[in-house]
C-alpha cells in the first residue's frame, strides 16, 4: 500500500487567532491519526508562477488513514476552532 500525502496551501488568514487555536488542536488529531507533519510554512522560493501561500505537508500509511484522520471528531473540533479564519485547499495524494 503507497503512502498518502495531506496537502495544504494556505490561500490567505484573516484570523491568525483562530489559525492559532486550530493549529493547537490539529497537530495532536492528526498525530493520533498517524499522520508526520513533514513541512510547513512560507515556501524558502517558488518557481514558475509559485505563489507565497504557507503549506503544511502530513504523512500518512494511506489514503484511507488520511481521509480518516480529517474525518475524525478531534480534527472536526480543530476545524470548527479555525472557522472562517483561512481560506485554504487540502488535497490527499497517493505516493509513487
Amino acid at each position: 500500500m503507497a503512502k498518502a500525502y495531506w496537502v495544504a496551501a494556505y490561500r490567505s488568514v484573516s484570523d491568525p487567532e483562530a489559525l492559532a487555536a486550530y493549529a493547537k488542536l490539529s497537530g495532536p488529531a492528526i498525530a493520533a491519526a498517524g499522520g508526520r507533519i513533514l513541512a510547513r510554512g512560507m515556501p524558502g522560493h517558488v518557481y514558475e508562477e509559485g505563489l507565497q501561500q504557507r503549506t503544511v505537508v502530513i504523512e500518512f500509511d494511506s489514503v484511507e488513514q488520511a481521509k480518516a484522520a480529517h474525518d475524525s471528531a478531534a480534527y472536526q473540533e480543530a476545524l470548527r476552532a479555525l472557522g472562517t479564519g483561512a481560506e485554504r485547499d487540502i488535497r490527499i495524494i497517493e505516493g509513487v
